[in-house]
């Protein structure tokens, strides 16, 4: 008789582990708070508008072709993907500029920018190339259960070239000075993890993704939420059951093994709790949520001093607009540096405020993909980053945002854009919390800080339960989406290894 395994959640780290699992010969449930797979992935259709609710960037291709791969399948079986470029545009105070795809090209941008930047470039990338290699192929598939694990003699002689202990902020000054330069190295790990001069140089692998990987987006009408498909069809194949609608409320534990888990309905007819049984219990929501509010307390891996104590990645106030109108000046992906990038860091890491005149990111899938919006229409995300925690998420507050981005998008763009808004819908730290139970309503996780890196991140075994198991952005090895689908894949290998016998 196979063993069975409950995983709570469907986002990418849940459904890549119940894949996982499935293929192990495991009996898999997914638990599913929501009504489709996702979790904040999920998707929205709305007056012929087709938004994707959370991550919109495709980086790291080769991370998506080796999870089907291991299945026998390919990204081609189920999406097909295109190049973009531009890869995306930077909006700065003296203008916009386009990041070209072609790296020959790149580089001589950079050298109009600052001669001799485009030979820096090639010295800058050539460290980032080893950092991805060794990043994704090693340090990444790390359980963080022990020291032990980096205990790799390969590895051990390349650590300096890992840069693990310098700051991102220092190694991009070894080779860059213009701040325009500058900013464009730094701000994959502003926007997804800390300030730069509190994110290791380890993570210059990002800038890898960004420039050598490239930009990608799925155009087949379905956007991101192609991947969640993808990975949810595959799941489905494997034998996999999801039950959706079905929110997990406490997990039963005896003798230090989790026996049941309880779920209640969230759909709007009135259902009786239901009691699930497993042999191994993955939590893919929220960690935090799982240890707090399912857990007895003599159950938890950790206080909640040291819940208290996370650097939290950032948390978003997020807009999804529909316009009646194509916009002419527009690409997939914009970056609106127009302010100044230090004050809004440090508004996010430092001081943990509402941010004064915020940077802010904007992707209008209908400039890729037809499919996205109603015929002659646009399909816009708008995303400020701000510090997790915050409060008074008011209506008000976030209209008071929503005219100050559009007002300089206007003004960047040279034509209106308010007057064309026929849906409008927003999004922020109280809605991340509610529906997706986030710990102080964070998007990505814990930021990527030296002391919240491998063995020093949230265990992905629980400490008091032996048969509880974590997957996802509060776990190893970290936030991102590529991050999540190897995240479910070490977990579901330490559970195959702790019931191989």
């Amino acid at each position: 008789m196979s063993r069975k395994v409950i995983i709570i959640g469907s986002g990418f780290a849940g459904l890549s582990a119940a894949s996982f699992m499935a293929k192990a010969g495991w009996e898999v449930t997914v638990i599913e708070k929501h009504d489709i797979p996702g979790g904040r992935a999920r998707q929205m259709k709305v007056d012929g508008f087709t938004f994707d609710m959370g991550p919109s960037w495709y980086w790291m291709p080769d991370v998506f072709e080796r999870f089907f791969a291991q299945f026998g399948k390919s990204v081609s079986d189920y999406y097909q993907l295109k190049r973009l470029d531009p890869s995306y545009r930077v909006y700065w105070p003296d203008g916009p500029l386009d990041i070209p795809a072609d790296f020959a090209e790149l580089k001589k941008l950079f050298e109009t920018i600052e001669p001799g930047a485009g030979k820096q470039l090639d010295k800058f990338l050539e460290e980032a190339a080893y950092k991805y290699k060794v990043g994704i192929e090693t340090l990444v598939f790390k359980p963080g259960q022990s020291l032990v694990e980096f205990l790799d003699w390969d590895l051990a002689k390349g650590l300096l070239r890992l840069d693990v202990f310098s700051s991102m902020k220092s190694h991009v000054a070894k080779y860059f000075k213009d701040p325009r330069l500058v900013e464009l190295m730094e701000f994959p790990v502003l926007f997804l993890g800390a300030l730069p001069e509190h994110t290791p140089a380890l993570y210059s692998l990002m800038n890898y993704a960004d420039i050598k990987g490239g930009t990608w987006y799925p155009v087949n009408g379905e956007g991101m939420f192609s991947i969640v498909k993808a990975m949810y069809d595959l799941a489905i194949s494997l034998g996999v059951t999801f039950c959706f609608e079905q929110e997990a409320t406490e997990i039963i534990v005896e003798n230090k093994i989790a026996r049941k888990l309880i779920t209640r309905s969230t759909n709007k007819n009135s259902q009786p709790p239901i009691t699930y049984e497993a042999d191994v219990i993955i939590g893919g929501a929220d960690y935090h949520h799982i240890e707090t509010q399912l857990l007895p307390l003599a159950c938890r891996s950790y206080s909640d001093a040291y819940w208290d104590k996370r650097v939290m990645a950032p948390g978003c106030l997020i807009y999804y607009v529909g316009l009646n109108k194509k916009l002419k000046n527009i690409l997939h992906h914009s970056l609106f540096f127009d302010t100044s990038f230090s004050v809004h860091g440090k508004e996010i890491y430092t001081t943990k405020e509402w941010p004064s005149n915020p940077l802010f990111y904007v992707s209008a899938t209908s400039v890729t993909d037809s499919k996205a919006a109603p015929e002659g229409c646009e399909n816009l995300f708008l995303l400020i980053p701000v510090a997790s925690g915050l409060e008074n998420d008011s209506e008000e507050l976030r209209n008071r945002y929503f005219d100050m981005i559009i007002d300089r998008m206007e003004k960047q763009l040279g034509e209106p854009i308010k007057e064309a808004i026929i849906y409008k819908k927003s999004f922020g730290n109280s809605d991340f919390i509610s529906e997706y139970h986030a710990f102080k309503g964070n998007a990505y996780g814990l930021a990527n800080t030296l002391l919240q890196t491998a063995v020093l991140k949230p265990g992905c075994r629980s400490k008091k339960v032996k048969n509880l198991f974590y997957t996802g952005q509060l776990t190893v090895p970290g936030p991102g989406v590529p991050p999540s689908l190897i995240s479910g894949e070490v977990v579901a290998n330490e559970v195959i290894k702790a019931y191989q016998n």
